[in-house]
């Protein structure tokens, strides 16, 4: 297969900085798109894999995968898109297509693992999948998304894999007006959160255990804060939630947010702490509540999700950065330290 080299950032080892590197796309196949990267989203998963903290990397390592651009080349048998359509990319760009899952438009649960944007196996090049901190990407368009033209294109980015991993939960478990959903943690993921719920028409919650984010909370559209180290404010709200999105990857304790739910109330987790988080069988027994786990949305749900926000006019609270600025951006993400997702201009990688 025919590839062109194009400049990328990346790292060679767990304890290896992000350095420029080279790396090869394939050409353009009959159902391919070719993608000018304009602005590409950090995420947590990004730093977790450069520095093979879930000791699964294989080197050399590009990450990114909250990818937003320009088509700029075709395939001969491309119908859903043309040259100079502005796109997105997510967290996949490949599934099996034929188990049950995929042909069920979830194809983030392929039985036979999705292909992700970036460290995963390649069909194609047979190497693993080089991710969004490069000029250029080239993608099946059936795993490419169209941007909302009204939205901004560098605010849109984290959109999607922080957009769509909150959107999808909220929309399986039916939220909407009437019902009161609580928010756990005010981050990359939980700031998300707290938008879509209250454009779905929720009553929204913030749960938090900084009072410093009591303003911001509001500031995103909270109806209500919780400080959640203060036992007496939990007491008080206990039995009050229809539902909760748990947004934190720290370790904490669960049992303590699933007593601010209702008789048949859901707590959902899409942080991911490193370590198990146990569950006392009396948390969920009494009132008959859930605990569920949830991930990004399908390629059908993630495209709902951008017109969504398009509507309602919703983006990512970001800072942009030059890709040079990446490892001290991955530092500061480590300390909290951004508000709430840093997103990269990749002006920066081709000048």
């Amino acid at each position: 297969m025919n590839t062109f080299s194009i400049k990328a950032f990346g790292s060679q080892a767990p304890d290896a900085e992000l350095k420029q590197m080279d790396i090869h796309r394939r050409e353009v196949t009959s159902k391919d798109v070719e993608i000018d990267i304009l602005y590409c989203g950090v995420c947590h998963s990004d730093l977790h894999t450069a520095r093979n903290e879930w000791n699964n990397t294989v080197y050399p390592n590009v990450p990114g995968h909250e990818i937003v651009g320009r088509i700029t080349k075709v395939g001969e048998e491309v119908t859903k898109f043309k040259l100079g359509d502005l796109v997105a990319v997510g967290c996949m760009v490949d599934s099996c297509r034929e188990c049950e899952s995929c042909q069920d438009g979830l194809e983030q649960y392929c039985e036979a693992g999705n292909t992700g944007t970036y460290n995963s196996p390649d069909k194609h090049l047979g190497l693993q999948t080089f991710g969004g901190y490069s000029e250029r990407v080239v993608v099946d368009e059936n795993y490419v998304l169209r941007v909302p033209e009204n939205l901004d294109p560098a605010a849109t980015a984290p959109l999607l894999c922080a957009g769509i991993t909150t959107y999808s939960p909220l929309k399986h478990w039916n939220v909407k007006a009437g019902i009161k959903v609580g928010i756990v943690g005010i981050g990359g993921l939980g700031h998300m959160g707290v938008k879509l719920a209250k454009a779905m028409g929720a009553y929204v919650v913030v749960i938090t255990t900084s009072i410093e984010k009591v303003e911001d909370a509001q500031r995103l559209g909270a109806d209500k804060v919780i400080l959640s180290t203060d036992k007496e404010q939990m007491k008080a709200n206990a039995h009050s939630l229809n539902f909760i999105l748990d947004c934190v990857s720290a370790q904490h304790d669960i049992n303590a947010y699933l007593n601010l739910l209702k008789r048949d109330g859901q707590l959902t987790l899409v942080g991911a702490p490193e370590n198990p988080l146990p569950v006392a069988p009396f948390s969920l027994i009494p009132s008959r509540k859930s605990f569920s786990g949830s991930m990004i949305g399908g390629i059908r749900e993630t495209q709902e999700m951008l017109d969504f926000c398009g509507e309602h006019n919703i983006t990512s609270d970001i800072e942009i950065i030059r890709i040079q600025d990446i490892n001290q951006a991955y530092e500061r993400l480590l300390k909290g330290d951004v508000k709430y997702r840093f997103v990269i201009d990749m002006d920066s990688l081709k000048n």
